[in-house]
């Protein structure tokens, strides 16, 4: 995280409250259609339940702002330290991440007074002290790992009701949309020599450490498809037996293929006759018109191979997504669809979808810009030590806040992370 003193200006006290509270109610409002049992358990290790979630954001706020400003500190309940530390080696130790979902106490109820309690005296420090400049700062990177973890709980919880076919959906809303997609077109970028990451003029005041330092990189002509992969045109990969040929893949994507035994997405079930897919809405036929979602980086590699093109650069999405507008418009977790849209909008001048919907991979490695520099202490674990064998996303998804995403901002999984809301774009050499 990096907040710029001199080039923006602080929010007011008040505005900082609101902020804060409408954030911390919206964690409420995701976790509120499920029962005390769903939010208990975890499905597997990259996952975490909601009950952690919740917690763990609040844990965030208990040791990052109230312990470092609060006059007289004392925990909610010192246990908590290890229970909800996530990775902040600087903080001490973590309960291991793998067994989270057998935390049974506290209960849900015990984790939404802890949620209260914090709140209370969150909101009366900054009524105090909401014009000092490292407290806001603490509270609005507090605020935005906080939409970070709500998206978390939605493709957490939608993995974890994967396996339980009896359980009514998380929400009912099917069918969304009925819009066929326009053919893909190509937009042609001259490149050359860019601005590169957050810009605070542009992109607002707020940015994780990743997006920056803001540094000068050279790209070169390329070309980018107007829309996402559809689910379609993933079937026809499919069909031409793209999990079955070997030139696709990248060495460690064909392993991984074979060790899986993969043959479809993550989510797609074969009844014989049919593809359906699990999602947030229940099962589903595979809508053709949709965006793909849930594939790994070794899967949107292999398909724009097979599609005869490449996955974007970083450097070219963050180009293209800043000439083509709005990032608000997207469709978002607020649109209360969680799941990607088909393509309702007329390809104009630029290409279309690139904020919401889906995470859209790139072919760039998740590694440090030019002259970064982690923060000190634990809050400088964010984001810099991960820079390791990880791929990085752009653009946001269907699960992912509004307003949280902007043309810098770089998510990054490892190659074969399928639970994400993540899909492509083709990209191409101009």
């Amino acid at each position: 995280m990096t907040i710029r003193p001199a080039a923006r200006r602080e929010p007011a006290p008040a505005a900082l409250v609101q902020d804060f509270e409408r954030v911390r109610a919206a964690s409420l409002a995701l976790a509120a259609p499920l029962t005390s049992e769903d939010c208990q358990v975890q499905s597997m290790p990259d996952a975490s339940p909601v009950k952690w979630h919740l917690a763990h954001v609040t844990w965030f706020f208990e040791t990052f702002v109230l312990e470092r400003h609060e006059p007289e500190f004392r925990p909610f309940d010192p246990a908590f330290r290890v229970l909800f530390n996530s990775y902040y080696q600087g903080v001490g130790e973590q309960y291991p991440r793998p067994q989270r979902g057998l935390i049974l106490a506290p209960t849900l109820d015990v984790v939404k007074r802890y949620r209260a309690e914090v709140d209370a005296r969150v909101a009366a420090l900054l009524a105090r002290r909401g014009d000092d400049a490292e407290l806001a700062a603490l509270v609005t990177l507090g605020l935005q790992h906080e939409q970070q973890h709500q998206e978390l709980i939605l493709t957490d919880i939608k993995h974890a009701l994967s396996f339980s076919p009896g359980r009514a959906p998380y929400a009912k809303r099917w069918p969304i949309a009925t819009v066929r997609p326009q053919p893909p077109r190509w937009f042609g970028y001259a490149g050359g020599l860019v601005e590169h990451g957050h810009d605070p003029a542009r992109d607002g005041p707020f940015c994780f450490d990743n997006e920056t330092p803001r540094h000068r990189t050279w790209i070169a002509p390329f070309e980018l498809a107007s829309r996402p992969v559809s689910y379609g045109d993933y079937l026809e990969f499919m069909a031409d037996g793209g999990y079955e040929r070997p030139e696709l893949w990248l060495s460690l994507g064909w392993d991984w293929v074979r060790a899986g035994s993969r043959r479809a997405p993550l989510y797609w079930r074969h009844d014989g006759e049919q593809w359906w897919n699990h999602t947030l809405q229940g099962r589903v036929q595979v809508d053709a018109n949709t965006p793909v979602c849930h594939l790994s980086y070794f899967e949107a590699e292999a398909y724009a191979r097979w599609a005869g093109a490449r996955l974007p650069t970083e450097a070219e999405w963050e180009l293209a997504a800043r000439a083509a507008g709005d990032p608000a418009s997207g469709n978002f977790a607020e649109r209360g669809a969680f799941h990607p849209m088909p393509q309702a909008q007329s390809v104009g001048e630029h290409p279309v979808q690139l904020f919401g919907d889906v995470w859209e991979w790139t072919q760039s490695a998740y590694l440090p810009y030019p002259g970064f520099r982690p923060l000190p202490g634990a809050v400088g674990e964010y984001n810099g030590k991960f820079m390791c064998n990880q791929f990085v996303l752009r653009g946001g998804s269907c699960a992912t806040p509004a307003g949280h995403v902007r043309a810098s901002y770089r998510n990054f999984f490892p190659p074969d992370a399928q639970w994400q809301f993540s899909g492509l774009r083709l990209a191409r050499d101009g």
